[in-house]
């Protein structure tokens, strides 16, 4: 078994409440930006993007999140708005993954949105491998369009996932996978 396939089959998403720092350095950062783009995109597009939410950064989006929350909800309690405000600040670092899919003569937008989420499964792949924990999460910001706005997407764009990024000193079990004979059929 390769070390590729060992890594593949050792995967698991984790929670971001039990991540913890130090996360990537800038070099490492950089790094996993770097394999991110390395995925396929036909027509050489880069229908995707990336925002780095890092240090106070990730305050002040959680921030954002938590003042649309209580315009639009007076009766919000303490504990709902609190969520917000530490929604990117549980895990030392969180890249979100934008799709900038756009119509295109040639390249059909499923193709492009394909293309974004690879990025995910790469900079979750790539941080997995650094020796980090990650967790893939939209929630609700992710169909949001004020939320959106407020956080730098274009009208066009939206979020194919924020990968949060840490460290996790428990092991985290693993969940049930798919059955296989289910789901593949032979032709």
């Amino acid at each position: 078994m390769t070390d590729t396939i060992k890594l593949l089959a050792r995967r698991r998403s984790a929670p971001p409440v039990l991540m913890q720092g130090p996360g990537p350095d800038a070099a490492q950062v950089q790094e996993l930006l770097a394999l991110a783009s390395r995925v396929p995109d036909h027509g050489k597009l880069a229908p995707w993007r990336f925002i780095v939410f890092e240090g106070a950064g990730r305050d002040r989006a959680g921030s954002i999140l938590a003042e649309i929350v209580a315009r639009r909800e007076p009766q919000a309690e303490a504990k709902r708005l609190e969520t917000e405000r530490s929604r990117f600040s549980r895990a030392p670092l969180v890249i979100g993954v934008v799709s900038r899919a756009a119509p295109h003569v040639k390249i059909p937008l499923w193709e492009q949105e394909m293309s974004a989420g690879a990025a995910c499964m790469a900079l979750t792949v790539a941080a997995t491998a650094m020796g980090f924990r990650t967790a893939w999460l939209t929630e609700w910001c992710a169909y949001d369009r004020e939320a959106l706005t407020a956080l730098g997407l274009a009208e066009h764009e939206k979020i194919a996932g924020f990968i949060h990024i840490g460290r996790v000193e428990a092991e985290i079990e693993d969940r049930a996978r798919p059955d296989l004979a289910a789901l593949v059929t032979r032709f």
